[in-house]
């Protein structure tokens, strides 16, 4: 998983690897992380954070913090989502997480999306073949599924903490039935369709 990282780390060249986690759900934020691995880290993972279970990805998360010269993280809000589209707010996510890193870098490999503004190697399932994105994936799902468990709090009706948010029949069948809470995309189907 790391042979994309090797090409520009035998160049002497720090990689950023950034990817998000929620871009798909009726409700919650997109969480984006970027993450800087030391040179010639042998890979510690061999999956995404979707090939792991919750256990896993927490055992994975802890090595991560330890590992990484640095971690940076974003959260979009459903109300920017719903203003700008889920693709703009991807690209302002995985910006703001790079922003947020406190160690300088020279290249970003993304998962899929590529990044305006630096130099970017977008993957096709970037998560699955690159160790650096591998670990944003991983840290970005983890942070995730936390502000969905403090959202499950605020509005239980919704049960956020079965599904984190995605468009379970459960979850379409409580909306139907309580409507949307503040925290719900209103411009993602079935949600723009249901009470307009």
């Amino acid at each position: 998983m790391t042979e994309y990282e090797k090409l520009y780390w035998e160049k002497g060249l720090l990689v950023a690897g950034v990817d998000e986690a929620g871009r798909g759900p009726l409700a919650g934020p997109l969480v984006a992380c970027a993450v800087i691995l030391p040179p010639f880290t042998e890979a510690f993972i061999n999956t995404d954070s979707k090939g792991m279970s919750p256990k896993d990805r927490e055992e994975a998360y802890q090595l991560i913090r330890e590992k990484a010269l640095s971690i940076g993280t974003a959260v979009v809000d459903s109300a920017l989502i719903d203003r700008v589209g889920i693709s703009r707010a991807s690209q302002l996510a995985f910006r703001r997480a790079l922003e947020d890193l406190d160690h300088s870098f020279h290249v970003v490999i993304s998962d899929y999306i590529s990044v305006e503004g630096y130099q970017c190697l977008p993957l096709t399932k970037g998560d699955q073949r690159s160790l650096s994105c591998a670990c944003a994936s991983v840290v970005a799902k983890v942070l995730r599924d936390r502000i969905m468990e403090h959202y499950h709090r605020l509005f239980p009706q919704y049960n956020f903490l079965k599904h984190k948010g995605y468009a379970t029949k459960e979850h379409v069948e409580a909306i139907d039935l309580h409507r949307e809470s503040p925290i719900h995309r209103r411009s993602f189907s079935p949600i723009k369709n249901l009470f307009r």
